[in-house]
């Protein structure tokens, strides 16, 4: 018996062998997630919004003559390469900036102006301007914003325009479909605020 004992349990610690360096192998062949880096900034290939996982469109930085603001990453339900083609999707879409440089809020909040203004037209302007004046209060209520810092700009069907600075939601969110799409436009728009950021945030191969 203690011949057949030992048989046996010899048997089955050759199955759970296998069995374990099975589930290893299997485990290795999986792909891991990829992340995208941007100068020492990380962006992970998928973003979780609204209970949706949004793919990596694109990621690039943002610089101003020499200095580097900020690295930016675009999330988008499906990948596109033509700003019209975003502006029309459906779903929950996120923009995230990882903060290259301390910027104050008067700052922060001009640069969000002037790209606005660069790409809307007066009539497009008058339209969201309650949304604008929201915004500016949601940036006024922070002192600075400091290298490291990681903001989300979500846009959230049902919901609206929400931001998000290191994980903690900043003010109400932001309704109207076109005020989110006017944020995207600072960067994707006709005149984007970085020549180089468009084409990364599209994810065209440079």
């Amino acid at each position: 018996m203690t011949s057949t004992f030992t048989t046996s349990f010899a048997r089955r610690l050759v199955v759970k062998g296998m069995m374990a360096g099975a589930l290893l192998a299997a485990a290795i062949s999986l792909p891991a997630q990829a992340a995208v880096d941007v100068n020492g900034y990380k962006f992970e290939d998928t973003a979780k919004v609204a209970g949706k996982d949004l793919k990596l469109n694109g990621a690039g930085m943002r610089t101003k003559l020499v200095f580097k603001v900020y690295a930016a990453g675009l999330y988008l339900p499906e990948k596109k390469n033509a700003t019209a083609e975003i502006l029309k999707l459906e779903g929950p879409r996120r923009v995230t900036l990882q903060m290259a440089r301390d910027l104050t809020s008067e700052e922060f909040g001009k640069a969000f102006m002037d790209g606005l203004n660069e790409n809307l037209d007066k009539a497009e302007k008058q339209k969201i301007v309650a949304q604008i004046g929201k915004m500016g209060e949601l940036f006024a209520s922070v002192d600075a914003i400091k290298k490291g810092d990681v903001l989300h700009l979500d846009w959230i069907p049902g919901t609206g325009t929400q931001t998000e600075l290191n994980g903690k939601k900043l003010g109400d969110p932001i309704p109207d479909v076109n005020f989110y799409n006017a944020i995207l436009r600072i960067w994707l728009g006709d005149k984007p605020v970085d020549k180089s950021l468009k084409p990364a945030l599209l994810g065209e191969a440079k």
